[in-house]
């Protein structure tokens, strides 16, 4: 099988290409660069760089590549930079989720897969919430992301695609950008390798499901190859959550990862003093308590997470100590 990943040396999109090409397939990124980065792909993985808004140069490289696939990670991320710039999260999300739908029609490819978000589009939720859950997104960054599976809903119905929307609760692992506003995991590692504190938003009472990258992209994986029109019906959109349904609040969610973080660096003989969190404002748009319920995609695609919490952030500090170690 021949797969696009759009964001495919981000995150989440390098992880999937992996995850392709151990399996055999063959697969290829488009990404502008903006967050991504050309050392997360292998060599041998073409990559066009393209920003999804460029409706031309998008189909252009779809049509070039003729995927039977497509993978849809390319995103604007930021919950908070959504709610100061939401004309700028309606260009990436909406408007470049559409070109690359024209270009998926257009070159004859047959599946899509979209990431989309559990951790946004329910709204408050104190319990794992299903996909039966109404939507009640609540920011820029929910709402595009909500149209986005609507208008995926649409192209499938409409040219017959295999569709599929992944609900993502909170991604964290290996590769996540710790520069930005998303991925609070890197962005706490970041600091705290740094001799920093972390900084926690407000009183940190925020309820987040964490789940890990490798998991995200086994769920992408399977969503991509899985050949079975009982499970992935043609014509119709499949929507799935993919998370643990465990919620963590941000406070214990930085104890954790201090103290597994400690754990690592006293076992490579560095010396280990690293700082408490500080506190600061509150961020507009952040829900008090999100998680979703993962049950759909363990029968829909025999998915289910296979990292607990402390194993993932062990991985995850084990791959930023390496990277801020060089």
């Amino acid at each position: 099988m021949r797969v696009m990943v759009t964001g495919g040396a981000g995150f989440i999109g390098s992880h999937v290409v992996d995850a392709l090409l151990a399996a055999g397939h063959e697969a290829c990124a488009l990404d502008d660069l903006s967050t991504g980065d050309r050392a997360n792909l292998p060599s041998t993985v073409p990559l066009s760089v393209v920003d999804i808004r460029d409706r031309a140069a998008v189909a252009a490289a779809v049509a070039a590549w003729a995927p039977d696939a497509v993978c849809h990670q390319a995103a604007q991320m930021s919950v908070s930079r959504s709610v100061r710039e939401p004309h700028f999260d309606a260009e990436v999300n909406g408007i470049g989720l559409l070109n690359v739908l024209d270009a998926v029609v257009a070159s004859r490819c047959r599946r899509v897969v979209f990431a989309s978000s559990g951790g946004v589009l329910y709204g408050e939720a104190t319990e794992p919430a299903p996909e039966e859950t109404p939507a009640d997104p609540v920011s820029p960054y929910g709402i595009t992301k909500w149209l986005g599976e609507r208008y995926l809903k649409f192209y499938a119905a409409e040219h017959g695609l295999t569709a599929v929307a992944l609900r993502y609760s909170n991604v964290y692992g290996p590769r996540q950008n710790p520069h930005g506003e998303a991925g609070v995991v890197a962005i706490f590692l970041r600091r705290l390798l740094a001799g920093e504190p972390a900084r926690i938003n407000g009183d940190g009472r925020y309820v987040r499901d964490y789940v890990f990258g490798a998991d995200v992209a086994a769920a992408n994986f399977a969503a991509l190859t899985i050949d079975d029109p009982r499970r992935l019906p043609p014509g119709v959109l499949t929507s799935l959550n993919v998370g643990t349904g465990i919620g963590t609040d941000v406070n214990v969610l930085e104890e954790r990862i201090r103290a597994r973080l400690g754990v690592l660096l006293s076992g490579r003989g560095s010396a280990v003093a690293l700082p408490g969190p500080v506190h600061g404002p509150a961020r507009p748009g952040d829900l008090r308590s999100n998680m979703v319920d993962a049950a759909r995609a363990a029968r829909v695609l025999g998915w289910r997470p296979t990292y607990d919490l402390d194993r993932g952030i062990d991985a995850t500090a084990a791959w930023f100590a390496g990277e801020v170690g060089g």
